[in-house]
């Protein structure tokens, strides 16, 4: 008899409703708001060697930070810009934060002005933020010959020739930097006309599907290194150790691949146990 009662319970648990199931991975990703697992986030060479080339630049140096993404992928992407948006105020490092992509500009504003208000810095002074100007390639060329004809005024409507962290920089010579973060291949219009005419470093922040696409290039040493994904985003938190967005949604996915996984253990038990009964 007990075995019977044992084995109606497992036909009853693989025949759950997929509303608790639902409900069950809900709660998944909202407990690490309260709960975190603490997992380890091992560092690949990818995302290290852009965090040890940005150690070894000093005050005087230019980074270009181009948000060229909509809010589709901006879970990915925007937890990569803020990190190394972080990492470059951190070590006083000038930024130039724009994008290529209309939405870009709207989505990274309140990331800037965070972190801006965090590390106590000033717009204009350690950091300019432009402007969405149409033209994609055309404005990565105007950029790296002539800095204010491509951006004539900032985001705020400043003239950029009276912004004093724009004070000799003028054109590709003086970039050290640059990193397009994209879920599209924007990176490739980087690459075209930034790096092979003017020899200006870059890497880059990709979605995790289309992280495969750059390794030829990184191979070849034509993009020095990638953040991949949200994981890629994750393990920079860890370098600079800020555990912010991106460690909170890799906290969100382990959660809910171990329910998932408990699901698949517990889906092939049941299926064994009335298998054996029938």
């Amino acid at each position: 008899m007990a075995e019977e009662i044992k084995k109606t319970f497992w036909e009853r648990l693989i025949q759950i409703d997929r509303r608790v199931i639902y409900l069950i991975i809900a709660l998944a990703m909202v407990l690490p708001f309260f709960f975190q697992m603490g997992l380890p986030i091992p560092i690949t060479k990818e995302v290290k060697d852009i965090y040890d080339y940005i150690e070894t630049l000093t005050p005087s140096d230019v980074v270009i930070l181009s948000a060229d993404f909509d809010p589709s992928v901006s879970p990915e992407l925007l937890p990569m810009f803020d990190a190394i948006f972080r990492h470059c105020l951190k070590n006083n490092i000038k930024i130039i934060a724009m994008s290529l992509y209309i939405q870009g500009p709207g989505l990274i504003a309140p990331v800037i002005q965070e972190a801006a208000t965090d590390y106590q810095k000033i717009n204009g002074v350690d950091y300019v933020f432009m402007p969405w100007v149409i033209g994609w390639h055309i404005v990565i060329m105007d950029l790296m010959t002539d800095l204010q004809r491509s951006f004539p005024t900032d985001f705020y409507g400043t003239r950029t020739e009276d912004l004093p962290m724009l004070d000799g920089v003028k054109n590709y010579e003086n970039y050290d930097l640059i990193v397009p973060f994209t879920g599209a291949s924007s990176y490739a219009w980087w690459l075209l006309y930034a790096h092979e005419p003017y020899g200006v470093p870059l890497a880059a922040g990709v979605t995790a599907v289309s992280a495969a696409d750059l390794y030829p290039y990184i191979q070849s040493g034509q993009i020095m290194g990638m953040l991949g994904g949200l994981k890629g985003a994750a393990e920079y938190e860890t370098l600079i150790g800020e555990k912010r967005m991106a460690t909170m949604g890799m906290e969100a996915q382990n959660w809910a691949h171990v329910i998932i996984i408990l699901f698949i253990v517990i889906g092939n038990i049941g299926y064994l146990v009335i298998g054996k009964k029938k």
